[in-house]
């Protein structure tokens, strides 16, 4: 019996319990991954997929940066807050 191929990314249970898997799906760019893994797959050589790469690459900038202003904004309105208290 063949093993199943590390690289088959359809659904399933155990994937769910994947720490990795469940910080990609929260930045929105799960499917941008999922398409760099593929083409590995496909070409066993990451010099064609710099496409993908620097998509993906880009998704997850992306998403930091929101997340870093996110949490800027946060902490001047705590900070706001705490000098309206004083």
């Amino acid at each position: 019996m063949a093993s199943p191929s590390p690289h088959d990314r359809s659904r399933k249970e155990e994937d769910e319990d994947d720490p990795v898997e469940r910080m990609i799906s929260r930045t929105g760019c799960a499917e941008l991954h999922y398409a760099v893994q593929e083409c590995m797959a496909e070409h066993q050589d990451w010099r064609v997929c710099q496409s993908q790469v620097q998509t993906f690459k880009s998704c997850m900038m992306n998403f930091q940066n929101a997340q870093r202003e996110k949490l800027r904004k946060q902490q001047q309105t705590s900070t706001s807050a705490e000098s309206a208290a004083s």
